[in-house]
């Protein structure tokens, strides 16, 4: 939860969320920090999978970024998400030869 409120205070835009008939379905969250945009979370209800949301919430993520001025899109998996390695390559995007290094600010 501290994630969705910090992101409401910080490019509320880039949050999404995908509903049928009012229940929500999915949600993607993505930034830009001028240099790169990045997509924090995508997800998709179990029972809502493999019908194109995950799909047109990125869609939405890219439109909203390319209006911002973003000239390029980075995602971290974890190593092991083959699934979500295979979604992310069938969209446009390709593994990146870097180290992904990360350091706590505050503990959630």
């Amino acid at each position: 939860m501290r994630d969705i409120a910090r992101k409401q205070a910080v490019q509320a835009e880039l949050f999404l969320v995908a509903e049928i008939e009012g229940e929500i379905v999915g949600s993607a969250m993505a930034g830009y920090d001028g240099h790169r945009g990045w997509v924090n979370y995508l997800a998709t209800a179990p029972e809502h999978q493999h019908r194109g949301i995950a799909t047109a919430l990125m869609a939405s993520v890219e439109d909203g970024l390319r209006e911002l001025g973003c000239p390029k899109i980075n995602i971290q998996i974890r190593a092991d998400n083959a699934a979500a390695a295979a979604f992310y390559e069938r969209i446009g995007f390709s593994p990146d030869a870097v180290i992904s290094l990360g350091k706590r600010l505050e503990e959630d």
